[in-house]
């Protein structure tokens, strides 16, 4: 049954140095909160696995946390590159950084065979791609009843974890809603999950066919309002669309980037703290 934690608490006890870690979410529902409490607690070595890493793991890679990256798209939505990722992976800065590239259909095919126990998933795909080429995991199988060659890839099977959902009940379970990635089933494929919530409630009140995660398929719930942040909560907060802009200058200079991670992350008890040493600066330009 999920623990009701802080988040230094659950990243503490959940996260360990050297997990396969993935901090899921499409569009909204990033979480972010999480993602800066893995680099305040110096958390490394990690392999991250996200579908569309965008800033949160920028910051990662850059404040040295990972060793590997498995992905199938990586930027700032919008704006342009990771530069963090691109001088990992270009110069190797703050240290070399394996990468392992998928299709969207690839990876959201393997978190579901890890969500259903299998060893790996099978999809029609990477027909006249080169992505098999690069990517050595990328194999073919023959379909024992039609004959039909097909793609396999192993499945997605984290460590942890880690979400962001809109309400948990005080039982742990979770509700949540909107555009959905595949939080579901990267909840479901790891071995340990961690939700960060807007809102903790006597009642979910869930709707009929909503998307709930029960408390037992869950390690911890933390209430972390506004975890999402710079993406939005759906009912909850608005995309910061300049903050997404605002990175691009940031991450493009190591020094820069370090001082900001310094002030911003290691430099903030928490992510309440963030938030408000955030709004002080822009209310003070």
């Amino acid at each position: 049954m999920a623990e009701i934690l802080s988040l230094h608490d659950a990243i503490k006890q959940f996260v360990n140095d050297g997990d396969t870690v993935a901090l899921e979410g499409f569009t909204h529902l990033i979480p972010t909160a999480a993602g800066h409490e893995i680099i305040r607690q110096g958390k490394k070595d990690l392999t991250l696995v996200r579908m569309t890493p965008d800033l949160i793991y920028d910051q990662l890679i850059g404040a040295g946390c990972a060793r590997k990256l498995i992905f199938s798209w990586g930027g700032n939505p919008g704006v342009g590159s990771l530069h963090r990722l691109r001088d990992a992976v270009e110069r190797q800065w703050p240290h070399a950084l394996e990468i392992e590239e998928h299709s969207h259909a690839d990876l959201a095919n393997a978190y579901v065979a890890g969500a259903s126990g299998l060893p790996f998933a099978v999809l029609r795909a990477y027909g006249g791609s080169d992505l098999p080429k690069v990517n050595p995991l990328i194999k073919t199988v023959t379909c024992p009843f039609t004959g039909e060659v097909l793609a396999a890839v192993p499945s997605v099977r984290p460590d942890i974890t880690v979400i962001h959902a809109q309400k948990a009940d005080r039982k742990g379970n979770v509700l949540l809603w909107g555009i959905l990635g595949v939080q579901k089933e990267a909840a479901l494929a790891a071995k340990r999950c961690i939700v960060t919530v807007e809102e903790i409630v006597d009642d979910l009140n869930a709707p009929m066919n909503a998307c709930v995660l029960p408390t037992w398929a869950l390690s911890a719930v933390c209430h972390v309002p506004g975890g999402a942040h710079p993406s939005y909560a759906h009912g909850y907060t608005e995309r910061d669309n300049r903050f997404y802009q605002a990175w691009d200058p940031i991450a493009r200079d190591r020094e820069t980037f370090t001082a900001w991670i310094n002030e911003y992350i290691h430099g903030c008890a928490d992510f309440s703290e963030f938030q408000a040493k955030l709004a002080a600066a822009s209310e003070a330009k």
